[in-house]
């Protein structure tokens, strides 16, 4: 019998969509676990995804003109084989990540060469090299299935995921998960990510969902807050304490707001750089009162694309000193290209550049003289390991840091939210609603909500829906 027939399609369509339905209803009535075990997993299940034909649409275009709504598609994929020390969770809402973007338009690699480097790892790791690559790196919502090696959850479990994937056979991983040779970031570096109806991912993945925040709350942190936690507080970063000065680029973006509200949260001085006035008088609602609207100052670092301008660089570490009186003992660097120079020249004397990411530019330059002369250092961090994505949960789960969701959308249209963060139009984290039907659904716990309180909970996205709100006015 032929399994691949355009009416054998339909049917295994129509087959997934009533099992999927069946999942969503029995999480949203309060199914009990074993509700959802006895639930059958469906053959295909509603996924974002790109193509592998489709990975050189975008040549020779500029990269502003490269568009996700064109490449990210919504539709049916398979449904992996279930490991020995894996779990199948549904999930209830995702969000957009700046590596959702990179995937989406194929840069600066094809995540299909990832997929493929992965897929030679072993035989489990080989499901990961297909012709589709399911995205999305951050997930909340619950376990439906457990493969026979798992001991710590079950289904029925309410969980989010941690992006980040490795096995306990390296060594290094022992030391620290992210210094692992086989560290790969879920839902970028291996397939079946989160902008899903369904993901199968790592035990070790798992995480307990804080019971005050709703699913699409609870999604939207991990990669991000931990990634910050990491940079600033772990062992591993540049280890902040009270009193710290901290320079953070993109105040109010995904790991920068998060990071702001850290340096607030543990007695350090956070000077915050954005880029419109809009965004300044948000922080300074929110408690961070220096603040440097890069924009209005209209630094420049570089005065042409092959050479920077250390006057620009003098100007603005005397901006800082006026603001906080001393220059910055840790600068929280992500942008890169546009600003390592800088960042580089305004640490104080003994001080840490911490970086991540570039996503201005992967190519850095900057004065050595500062660095070497100075004794300053720059530390290069990367995601956070399942001990600082615990103790991130652990803030987020007391009310000690909070979410950063300013907008959500459905997964149907999950091209346009990867678009409004690829143009920076978004701010805070954008959420996507998976298997949850609506919004603020998901709060297992309305009493702790209340003792944290509502106001502090959506503090960000409060706060720049009225910001939003007086400039249209």
């Amino acid at each position: 019998r032929n399994r691949t027939t355009p009416h054998h399609q339909r049917r295994r369509r129509r087959e997934a969509i009533v099992s999927i339905d069946q999942i969503k209803d029995a999480i949203e009535s309060g199914g009990t676990g074993d509700d959802l075990a006895g639930l059958t997993i469906p053959e295909t299940y509603r996924a974002a995804h790109t193509l592998r034909s489709e990975q050189e649409m975008f040549a020779d275009m500029a990269s502003a003109d490269k568009d996700p709504r064109k490449s990210l598609h919504v539709g049916q994929v398979p449904t992996p084989e279930l490991a020995p020390d894996e779990v199948v969770v549904a999930v209830m809402a995702s969000a957009i990540n700046y590596n959702t973007v990179w995937t989406s338009v194929f840069e600066p690699l094809s995540t299909f060469f990832f997929l493929d480097r992965f897929a030679r790892e072993g035989h489990w790791e080989s499901r990961h090299r297909q012709d589709f690559h399911v995205v999305g790196s951050d997930a909340s919502g619950v376990v439906v299935r457990v493969g026979n090696a798992v001991r710590n959850w079950k289904p029925g479990d309410r969980v989010v995921i941690a992006p980040v994937v490795t096995h306990d056979q390296d060594p290094d991983a022992h030391e620290d998960q992210m210094l692992a040779a086989n560290q790969r970031a879920w839902g970028f570096e291996t397939n079946f990510g989160g902008l899903a109806d369904l993901t199968v991912v790592r035990a070790s993945q798992l995480l307990r969902k804080p019971t005050h925040l709703s699913w699409e709350e609870a999604a939207v942190n991990l990669l991000c807050a931990g990634t910050s936690y990491r940079m600033l507080v772990g062992a591993h970063g540049a280890r902040m304490k009270q009193g710290d000065i901290v320079l953070v680029w993109g105040g109010t973006g995904g790991i920068g707001g998060y990071a702001v509200q850290m340096v607030l949260n543990g007695g350090g001085i956070p000077v915050a750089v954005v880029s419109s006035p809009e965004r300044a008088e948000v922080l300074r609602e929110l408690g961070c009162e220096l603040v440097i609207d890069r924009k209005a100052e209209d630094y420049r670092f570089w005065s042409d694309e092959h050479t920077q301008d250390e006057s620009e660089w003098r100007r603005f570490g005397k901006r800082i000193r006026s603001l906080a009186g001393s220059d910055p003992d840790i600068v929280f660097e992500h942008p890169g290209r546009e600003t390592m120079g800088a960042s580089v020249f305004a640490a104080k004397r003994g001080g840490t550049v911490v970086t991540c990411a570039a996503t201005s530019g992967y190519s850095l330059e900057y004065d050595n003289r500062h660095l070497w002369m100075k004794l300053k250092r720059i530390i290069g961090s990367h995601g956070a390991n399942m001990a600082e994505n615990a103790e991130t949960i652990r803030l987020l789960d007391r009310g000690a840091i909070q979410p950063l969701l300013t907008e959500t959308f459905a997964l149907d249209n999950v091209g346009e939210a990867a678009r409004t963060v690829q143009q920076n139009r978004s701010d805070g984290k954008v959420g996507i609603l998976c298997l949850a039907s609506s919004e603020g659904q998901g709060i297992e716990d309305p009493e702790k909500r209340e003792r944290i309180g509502e106001d502090r909970i959506t503090s960000w996205s409060r706060s720049f829906a009225a910001t939003k709100e007086a400039v249209n006015d």
